[in-house]
This record gives structure tokens, sequence and C-alpha cells, in this order.
């Protein structure tokens, strides 16, 4: 069982307390149900070797190192592959070097400069397996919520989670319709790679600004196209072979869209040309990746004739 009581402790005299009473409950409702594969990770999550980090920088990148023997270090690594696909990263834990699909850091070096989160309260929207938050943390905030239905990132936060279980960064296997209305108890939101896959756009906008305390800032990331104010791409059918992308507006329409939905001080921090660089096939995520998705002749298109994809960080307050 995941004993959420530091969270609720934390949370107490917050706007969130109400909310966190109700978590344990809710996060054993979810558990119960579990996942087909859950049994598999939870085993894998056993089979991590115990180790006491000497050495933790989640500053400059996400590094756990101690003194261990190459038994040990062997131990470590089979216990992570059996939690693979890794998409999100990289970690290097241990002295083994998690290569994950993407280069989250590369991303989180475009991003960071922009923001001050120290000792704020943070939530991440679609967390994945919890990268951002370590770094998030590392960058000063007092505590991080990262919230993902993913079970397998739900795993992969608790491995690295269980050799830093002192720190305030808690993970919960929920979508974002899971929270209450009305929260308005995080000073930062993040939503990053989730809103193309929103059917409603301005909804997803609501929602998250419902989260966020007045004065609160947002941090937008996600597909955009090029353009004017009135552009906005609707795939008709798959968009880099994803079928669930929705809506991949100019940065212009999206800062209307910001706008619209209420917040204020909207701006564009940064726009980059996603590259196959930053995310491909690794030994830790062997399946197809971006150079799949992309006309193998003219990488500025998908393979369904699409601009290729191009990202950009939005900034707003509430």
């Amino acid at each position: 069982m995941i004993d959420l009581s530091p969270l609720v402790r934390h949370l107490a005299g917050t706007p969130l307390a109400n909310w966190a009473n109700g978590l344990q409950a809710q996060l054993d409702t979810k558990m119960d149900k579990g996942h087909g594969d859950l049994e598999r990770w939870q085993g894998a999550l056993e089979a991590l070797p115990a180790l006491l980090p000497t050495t933790v920088d989640l500053q400059n990148g996400l590094l756990l190192d101690s003194d261990c023997d190459d038994q040990t270090r062997a131990q470590m690594r089979q216990a992570l592959m059996g939690l693979s696909p890794w998409r999100k990263g990289p970690f290097d834990l241990f002295g083994v070097h998690v290569d994950t699909e993407w280069r989250s850091d590369w991303k989180w070096s475009r991003v960071s400069p922009h923001l001050d989160l120290r000792g704020k309260r943070v939530l991440d929207v679609g967390c994945g397996n919890g990268y951002y938050q370590w770094r998030m943390l590392g960058a000063g905030a007092d505590s991080v919520i990262g919230i993902d239905p993913n079970w397998l990132f739900f795993c992969q936060f608790q491995a690295v989670q269980r050799y830093l279980p002192q720190l305030r960064a808690w993970h919960l296997p929920f979508a974002l319709e899971d929270l209450p209305a009305g929260l308005e108890g995080f000073d930062t939101v993040f939503s990053m790679g989730v809103f193309y896959h929103r059917r409603s756009p301005i909804e997803h906008l609501l929602a998250l600004k419902d989260c966020l305390v007045k004065g609160g800032e947002l941090v937008l990331e996600t597909l955009v196209i090029e353009g004017d104010v009135n552009q906005v791409l609707v795939p008709q059918d798959r968009y880099a072979q994803m079928r669930n992308v929705w809506f991949l507006p100019s940065v212009p329409a999206l800062e209307l869209w910001l706008r619209r939905a209420g917040f204020t001080d909207v701006r564009c921090v940064d726009v980059s040309v996603t590259s196959v660089e930053e995310q491909r096939s690794t030994e830790w995520m062997r399946y197809q990746s971006l150079s799949h998705f992309l006309d193998p002749d003219d990488h500025s298109k998908t393979v369904e004739g699409l601009p290729a994809p191009m990202r950009a960080v939005i900034t707003a307050r509430k």
C-alpha cells in the first residue's frame, strides 16, 4: 500500500487540506482495480536493491549514486529494465544510465530559465514517470504532486521515490478529471504534452486554472504550428502516427485561447522543432519513435504529410 499520510500532513492548513483527506481512500480504490501488468511491475520494484544514495543531484540532471558493487548494479539494471519502456528521462541511478526515449533534460533546460519555483506548491498534470517532478524539486519547489493515470509511469516513479522517500514529491494515478472542482490550491500548474490530446482545449485550460491560487502561474507546453491567430490544425485521422491528437494551434491562436479562458500575462517563452536526437528509440524504449513518424525524404513533414512536430512553452497567470 502507498501511504499518503505524509502528503496529508504536508497539506494540512492549506486550501488543499480537504482534498488531501480523501486521497488515501481514492488511491486505495484505484489500486484495487489495478492493471493487468501491475503485479509484474511491482515485482520489478521489489527486485530493486536496497541502497542509500550518498550523492543526489536534481539540479543538473537526475543523478543518484553511492558505492555499490557490480553485482548490485546489475541487479539495479535488471529491475529497472523490468519497468520498460522508459519514455521520459534520462535517469542515472547508482551507475545505471536509463537512456529514455525523450531527452527530457533538453526540454527542461529550455523551460526552467523562465520559471521561479522556489517555495512553490506545484501540480504536474500528465506527469508521466515523474522526471520533471524531481527536476522541479531541484529548482527549489516546496512540493510537487504529479497526476497521470498510466500505471507503468506510476511504478517508474515509485522506483525513484524509494531512494528519495524524504522529498516532497507524490505521484497519483489520477486523471485531471479525478480532481474536485474549485481546488485553487497550487502556486504553479504544469501541463506538458497533454493539451493536444484533449478534445476540448478550452475546457482543459479552465480546469487547469481551477487548480491555481489567484495569481498562480500556468506552464503550458504543447504541439503548435506556424501561422497567425486564426491558424489551427485539426488532423483528419493520425498525426505522427498518433490517433488521439485533436488541436494544434499556432502560437498566436493559443495565446488568444488562454486570454479567452481568463488568463493574463500570457507569454510564449520557447518554440522548438523536435529533432530525432531529442526523441528516439533506445534499448530502454525499443518501439518506434520520432524517426519512424516523419517523412523519410523530408523531415519537415510527418508521414501523413503534416507539419513535423514543433513545440511551444507558454506561461500565463490566473
